[in-house]
């Protein structure tokens, strides 16, 4: 039998074969393509996260801060190192560094004419001194003043007023070094911008002898200006700056309301002032258009509040404004037309404002205020418990000066 014969004759088994294979090797080809899985390839890199049987991946340790974006913070500013409880070199409005300058009692500090230095009186050897930024001091004056209780200084620092214990007072020259006594019943004294005169207190023994009166500076030509009778408690000398006035009184008007009158040197008329509190305590703004002042009432639990208010001209009285802010106005100091800094105090009792003794012991922290628009910021949290009192700013702007009234030592703080 031929090759033919024998297709022919088995043809339908070698069909039946062949579709056989060809379903084989389909099946086959389609296992491979889609079941059968592929061998994976060997990692040789430490993988930047592991993972967990059935759970998320665990972070590995890493560095840094993370933003939003996912990204580390380089180069922060040295202060977001710094421990919460460490203090910074200049005023930012937190934990304040806070230089001790002298280690003697000292009483009335004052900026000198220079502008940087300071001018004191040390309560320890009797003797007054200059004060460099530093702490660095010279004598200016080697004459001793036993016991020295008050001190008024004149505009360029060249003169004071001393008042003692036993209430003698001299005006003393430190320029010239030379000497004035002054009577014993004049008292509350305040000179003008130009030093060239003093307003002050007569206050003879028979209240119908009382006056407020002005002196030159060497304590002669004396000039009376309004009797006061036995109202003297409530009249304030304080020499404007502008020269306008010399001296304020209060009338009450009410248990919280009084008015303030200001006194010229020519029987002027000036507007008066309606102020809502007592414990009347003024300060003038450089500019003498302006006053800083502090009182108590019963809205405020008889602590003392800030308030300003125009008082030049026709504007006095207008403006008026409470600060919000419970501190006395002697403890605050302009630094500019309309910018004051304030010690405040971190706590007040009720009637502080009626007995300041209840605050001797309080920490003062440092207030930056706007008086023209009341905005008002915490500058300084000073690095121990301070009573701050006398505060002074230097010329430039970048130092205050602070006595702490338990000590009496002075102290500084950097502004900028």
């Amino acid at each position: 039998m031929n090759f033919v014969d024998f297709f022919q004759k088995y043809k339908k088994i070698f069909i039946a074969i062949g579709f056989i294979l060809i379903i084989f090797i389909l099946g086959y080809l389609l296992y491979a393509l889609f079941f059968k899985s592929s061998t994976a390839p060997v990692i040789t890199e430490e993988p930047t996260a592991t993972s967990t049987q059935g759970g998320l991946p665990v972070a590995k340790p890493g560095t840094g801060q993370i933003t939003p974006s996912g990204q580390p913070i380089e180069g922060l500013p040295r202060e977001a190192e710094q421990p919460i409880n460490q203090s910074s070199a200049i005023a930012l409005g937190g934990l304040t560094e806070t230089l001790e300058l002298n280690q003697v009692p000292s009483l009335a500090a004052t900026l000198s004419a220079n502008g940087n230095d300071l001018q004191y009186y040390n309560k320890q050897d009797g003797k007054f001194y200059r004060l460099t930024k530093d702490g660095q001091a010279s004598l200016l004056s080697d004459t001793v003043f036993h016991e020295v209780e008050k001190i008024t200084w004149s505009p360029d620092k060249n003169k004071a007023i001393l008042e003692y214990p036993d209430q003698a007072k001299i005006i003393y020259d430190f320029k010239n070094k030379k000497q004035i006594s002054l009577p014993k019943h004049w008292e509350d004294f305040d000179f003008s911008p130009d030093g060239s005169k003093i307003v002050l207190k007569s206050m003879a023994d028979d209240p119908a002898n009382r006056w407020l009166a002005v002196v030159n500076d060497e304590g002669t030509s004396a000039q009376r200006i309004a009797s006061l009778g036995d109202k003297d408690d409530t009249v304030y000398p304080s020499w404007s700056p502008n020269n306008q006035t010399v001296a304020m009184y209060t009338e009450g008007k009410g248990f919280d309301q009084q008015a303030v009158y200001f006194v010229g040197l020519n029987n002027e008329n000036f507007k008066s002032l309606t102020i809502e509190g007592r414990g009347f305590e003024p300060k003038w703004a450089p500019q003498g258009d302006r006053l800083l002042y502090s009182v108590y009432s019963s809205s405020s639990d008889l602590k003392p509040e800030l308030w300003v208010a125009n008082a030049q001209g026709e504007n006095i009285g207008a403006g008026r404004m409470k600060l919000d802010v419970q501190t006395w106005a002697n403890k605050c100091i302009f630094s500019a037309t309309t910018e004051i800094y304030c010690a405040v105090p971190e706590s007040l009792e009720e009637g502080a404002g009626l007995f300041p003794d209840l605050a001797k012991n309080t920490k003062d922290n440092l207030y930056k205020i706007d008086t023209k628009t009341g905005l008002k910021k915490l500058i300084a949290i000073p690095d121990g418990d301070f009573t701050m009192s006398d505060l002074i700013v230097s010329d430039n702007g970048y130092y205050l000066y602070f006595t702490d009234v338990n000590t009496g030592k002075i102290n500084k703080i950097k502004l900028k």
